[in-house]
């Protein structure tokens, strides 16, 4: 989850065009490491209403999701500010030209959706011919990229999201993974592709210190590691933090950190994950080795950092730096290794 960003138009006039350099696939939120980077060279580094801009378009209703790369076609998603429509849009990369805009969802009455939140924010994940669009508890949905078809829907995944959704799928195998962070629900579910029915829940188990449920939410994405043996997900939480096998959903080690409303999504460096914490108590950026087993607070935390750490934002790694940017837009370097 990201913070207010500009309106969706502006999205397509400064976002759309460098990826419409940066190769041929952008399938998920930050890129197809996890992570934010891309390997394509001389992109433009300053770019207005005249400079550096190929085409711009106007995308209806307000949605804070990102866009997502496949060949020659642009993903996002849309929704009036009252979140009775959800919206799946593709936009042609190299003309800037409207492909499909589809109804996915027709919701009735429609949950509480903060104003700084959209209904349509986490970014959809996309692979040749399917885009998977994800709506937290409103809807999930698998469209067919040529026809835009819906192949399978899923509206049955209940959680109070209190102040609009988040986190992003990602897919992993023959798996869609959702995250669901709420006021009453917290778990992550793996969904087969083709059909979009269940293959494992894993619950996060969190007790918060408080009775006030506000406490349990969180909107990250998580992110997965491939090891020698083995792939590892690290997905932050309200309070913990937890590590799943992604093709089981078996809990691998789990860390309990403070905080609320996390909504970084992880990297990782030199066998740790790196994530931020979110809002209040234990705000902090959180280094955790990775290869530990069960309840590894007290002997795998690395290292932590809580100065100008964002509660949005997502931490960047170039080589061994670490690079913040503040809620309130301040710059941090770090060495990753230490803190």
């Amino acid at each position: 989850m990201r913070g207010p960003p500009m309106p969706k138009t502006l999205l397509a006039l400064l976002f759309l065009p460098t990826l419409a350099h940066a190769g041929e696939r952008w399938p998920e939120f930050r890129g197809p490491t996890a992570d934010g980077h891309s390997d394509e060279k001389n992109l433009p580094l300053h770019w207005d209403e005249k400079t550096n801009i190929r085409w711009k378009t106007k995308i209806h209703g307000k949605g804070w999701s990102s866009p997502v790369l496949w060949g020659k076609q642009i993903w996002m998603t849309t929704a009036p500010p009252d979140g009775k429509e959800l919206f799946a849009v593709c936009v042609d990369r190299d003309s800037g030209k409207i492909v499909h805009d589809i109804k996915v969802f027709s919701i009735a009455k429609p949950a509480f959706c903060h104003p700084f939140n959209s209904y349509a924010s986490p970014t959809p994940a996309v692979e040749e011919g399917r885009v998977y669009v994800h709506f937290g508890s409103a809807g999930t949905a698998c469209l067919d990229t040529a026809s835009g078809k819906v192949l399978w829907t899923r509206q049955d995944l209940p959680c109070d999201h209190f102040r609009g959704p988040g986190s992003s799928p990602i897919l992993f195998g023959d798996l869609l993974i959702l995250t669901f962070d709420g006021f009453d629900e917290n778990y992550l579910v793996a969904l087969n592709r083709k059909d979009g029915k269940t293959v494992w829940k894993a619950e996060r188990n969190i007790k918060p210190d408080q009775s006030d449920g506000d406490w349990r939410k969180a909107y990250s994405t998580p992110a997965i590691i491939k090891l020698q043996d083995r792939s590892l997900l690290v997905s932050p939480g309200a309070m913990t933090s937890i590590a799943l096998d992604p093709a089981t959903g078996k809990e691998i080690w789990r860390v309990k950190h403070g905080g609320m409303n996390a909504a970084s999504r992880p990297i990782f460096h030199d066998g740790k994950a790196i994530f931020t914490t979110g809002y209040n108590r234990g705000k902090s950026l959180v280094a955790v080795r990775i290869d530990g087993r069960g309840e590894v607070t007290q002997s795998h935390v690395a290292w932590t950092y809580d100065r100008g750490v964002p509660t949005r934002p997502s931490p960047l790694l170039v080589g061994d730096l670490l690079f913040l940017i503040s809620d309130q837009g301040f710059a941090t370097c770090l060495e990753a290794k230490t803190g």
